[in-house]
């Protein structure tokens, strides 16, 4: 459900497309004196840095609790997200603004056009396939959900930012191939300084709505509304429990921590009501498997 198991391979295609990309556009760029071209390059460069970070994130977050960390390493990945969109944010936004400028006030014109175009092609069909894995993963995360729902809920940060890389990119490239086409056809370079901004604005905006859903997650966010619905229908419909009087729930990255109070059916005794509980808990954690940790309270008003 939170999309956690599908992230891996998302990252791992968008990281051989987005190299194999980088070596290309760096090619064209030296070649050509394209603008937009460099931008891209720094663009793709700067993406494969950011996979490798949230590659090192999902291996922190699967460092073992300790009395340190009683709850794990699993936010580590929410910290390795936000650093990606702040790369997003500078290294590919700010430097394809700053390059356009410079570009808009000392226009060059570009050589070898073609090789430029012929580049930009190979990069949209090598993104498409990234996305396209990505857009297969993202599906099985979230279901029936819409895309902006999924986009706005899901607690994958590492999921949330390949799907958001991939989309800009594949965007960028489009743009790039657009302001070198009209220069070709123009022979103004201005064009192509245009598309240079534009591609850097595209980033900013990209990097500035993944940061914002990522701050939730290290604000410290309970499960998707829909998981807490099924968990609150699941304890619901137990045997032991009369009524669920509260539930709180905290995404530590892939693992869920559950607190529940609940009023409980009358017991024999108190190991009967120590017994009930302990099998509600085990039921819970056999249903929802991303559950790690669940701390259960019998009360009788909230």
């Amino acid at each position: 459900m939170s999309g956690h198991a599908n992230s891996l391979k998302a990252i791992l295609l968008a990281l051989g497309a987005n190299f194999a990309i980088f070596v290309t556009k760096l090619f064209a760029a030296v070649i050509t004196g394209s603008g937009a071209m460099m931008a891209e390059a720094v663009h793709s460069l700067a993406d494969c840095g950011n996979q490798c970070l949230l590659l090192l994130g999902m291996r922190q977050a699967r460092r073992p609790a300790s009395d340190e960390y009683p709850l794990g390493w699993g936010r580590a990945l929410y910290f390795w997200s936000f650093l990606v969109a702040i790369l997003l944010f500078s290294v590919g936004g700010m430097f394809s603004v700053y390059e356009g400028i410079h570009k808009l006030t000392n226009p060059e014109p570009l050589k070898w056009p073609w090789l430029a175009l012929g580049v930009l092609v190979f990069g949209i069909v090598a993104e498409s396939f990234s996305m396209r894995g990505c857009m297969q993963e993202v599906n099985k995360a979230r279901g029936t959900q819409n895309l902006w729902t999924w986009f706005h809920e899901t607690r994958s940060s590492e999921l949330l930012v390949i799907f958001g890389e991939d989309l800009a990119a594949l965007i960028g490239l489009c743009l790039a191939t657009l302001a070198i086409g009209m220069t070709m056809l123009t022979g103004n370079p201005i064009f192509d300084a245009i598309g240079t901004v534009a591609i850097g604005v595209l980033l900013i905006v990209v990097a500035v709505l993944v940061a914002n859903e990522v701050k939730a997650l290290l604000i410290g966010q309970g499960v998707e509304p829909r998981r807490r619905a099924e968990l609150l229908a699941f304890l619901n419909s137990r045997p032991e429990v009369a009524e669920v009087l509260n539930l709180i729930t905290l995404q530590m990255g892939p693992d869920v921590m559950v607190a529940v109070k609940a009023r409980m059916q009358p017991a024999a005794s108190d190991r009967a009501l120590i017994d009930a509980i302990n099998a509600v808990e085990a039921a819970m954690k056999a249903a929802f498997d991303d559950v790690r940790w669940s701390f259960f309270e019998p009360d009788i008003t909230d």
